[in-house]
């Protein structure tokens, strides 16, 4: 396996974000600039692509578009380790594509994955049949991710995995002002130390 200098890193974003949310576009950047040396590869899912706003379809239904996407970021950089990242339903479908069978993927980061469904059930299937490392940033106050019920299914997870908590952030990892205050911390900060978690995982996923 090539080593971080060569790894690509493919950027599935939201349901309904897409690449116009600003704060996800900004984590993009920092991504972008701290992994100098991987080459991020960012992508919206076909149902966003229109730029309108309208239901999206179930996960399961996106799980082809994303496969061919990975398909041609692994022939476009043949013999680099592809690390596949998503945002909310875009990190469950990277989950999904990890899962197959000679899918290319070399690690996996969830940004904001929403563990929960609609009827409040745990969706952990997918984690649990991973076998590549997985990453997990997640907001203190995610709705969707509740840290007890994640760290219960990351204790079953067969593959091996990392936690890095945005204290105080939201599904979309916004933080309140007065935690923000109470914290004597900023947007900013918390964001850099998501990417730094994320770069250090990488490193040690690819090069250990």
């Amino acid at each position: 396996m090539e080593n971080l200098n060569s790894s690509v890193k493919s950027f599935a974003h939201n349901k309904r974000e897409g690449k116009s949310c600003e704060r996800m576009s900004r984590l993009e950047s920092k991504v972008k600039s701290t992994l100098t040396k991987c080459c991020v590869e960012v992508f919206n899912g076909v149902y966003n692509m229109s730029g309108k706003k309208r239901a999206p379809p179930k996960a399961e239904k996106l799980v082809e578009f994303h496969s061919n996407i990975v398909k041609e970021t692994a022939t476009k950089y043949p013999g680099h380790p592809v690390v596949l990242a998503g945002k909310s339903m875009g990190s469950r479908v990277g989950c999904m594509v990890a899962s197959m069978e000679d899918n290319n993927v070399s690690a996996v980061v969830c940004l904001g994955y929403p563990l929960k469904g609609m009827n409040g059930a745990v969706r952990d299937e997918t984690l649990l049949q991973l076998t590549i490392p997985t990453m997990f940033v997640q907001g203190s106050k995610d709705g969707l991710c509740p840290l007890e019920k994640l760290e219960a299914t990351r204790k079953k997870m067969k593959a091996p995995n990392d936690l890095h908590v945005i204290d105080g952030g939201d599904h979309s990892f916004k933080i309140g002002k007065k935690h923000l205050q109470a914290s004597n911390s900023s947007q900013d900060e918390a964001e850099e130390a998501a990417v730094q978690a994320i770069a250090a995982f990488i490193s040690r996923s690819l090069e250990g």
